[in-house]
């Protein structure tokens, strides 16, 4: 029967899949796989300085880059749900199991106000809190804690390298007034859609750690992606 509705979904509102284009499909077989590589711990080069540890669920090329772009920029929001699906495994493998330690907190990092404003929707608050969701069905306890606010306005990113990304940002992220109240009791698990740089996360993390010095890399500090470059996307450097 759904298979049916898709159909006939397709036939009035015609769609095409946000990873190849295919038509009268949100997301075909074939591009989906490409969320299934397998999280790994991943670092870009240079690796900046308070990047937590950092998981993605797949390399951002091809169909999986396109998926990213397509919920990012044109609205393709029903793509939610599978980018979620896979940034959970990535929080999985970089949270792994730590006993009573309270719930997961998914803290996105926060977009730009104009380019909010411009797209319509967060687009890395989005996934989180469609990861957080799939992480509750599978019995682990998580929700989404958007604490971080920018206190600064910060340059457009793209065309930008590692350093001049990192000097954009330097200081530009905040945790919100009552903010630290809502990360009591759990372990933080930074999330973003994509880790280039690494210098957003970075930043994010220095925010966090403002709010909860404890949160060093090495009481626990995480951060989990869907994707990253294929050059951080190494199997081996763990």
């Amino acid at each position: 029967m759904r298979g049916w509705w898709q159909e006939i979904v397709g036939l009035v509102l015609p769609v095409a899949c946000g990873g190849c284009g295919r038509p009268r499909t949100e997301l075909c077989e074939e591009c989906a796989s490409g969320l299934e590589a397998g999280p790994r711990r991943v670092r870009p080069t240079p690796e900046p300085a308070g990047l937590p540890a950092v998981h993605a669920a797949a390399p951002y090329e091809n169909a999986v880059r396109a998926m990213l772009l397509a919920h990012k920029e044109r609205g393709a929001l029903g793509l939610a749900g599978v980018l979620g699906g896979a940034l959970a495994a990535a929080v999985r493998a970089g949270a792994g199991h730590a006993g009573d330690a309270g719930p997961l907190l998914l803290v996105p990092v926060p977009s730009a106000r104009r380019a909010t404003a411009g797209r319509g929707h967060d687009p890395a608050r989005r996934i989180a809190a469609a990861a957080a969701a799939e992480l509750r069905r599978g019995g682990t306890r998580a929700r989404v804690s958007a604490v971080l606010r920018q206190r600064r306005a910060v340059a457009d990113q793209v065309g930008l390298g590692a350093r001049e990304r990192q000097a954009n940002l330097a200081g530009a992220l905040v945790v919100a007034d009552g903010g630290r109240r809502l990360l009591d009791g759990g372990r933080v698990v930074l999330v973003d859609d994509l880790l280039t740089t690494g210098s957003s996360l970075a930043e994010a993390a220095r925010a966090i750690r403002g709010a909860r010095p404890g949160d060093g890399p090495e009481e626990g500090l995480r951060a989990a992606v869907v994707a990253a470059s294929p050059s951080a996307f190494e199997i081996n450097r763990n």
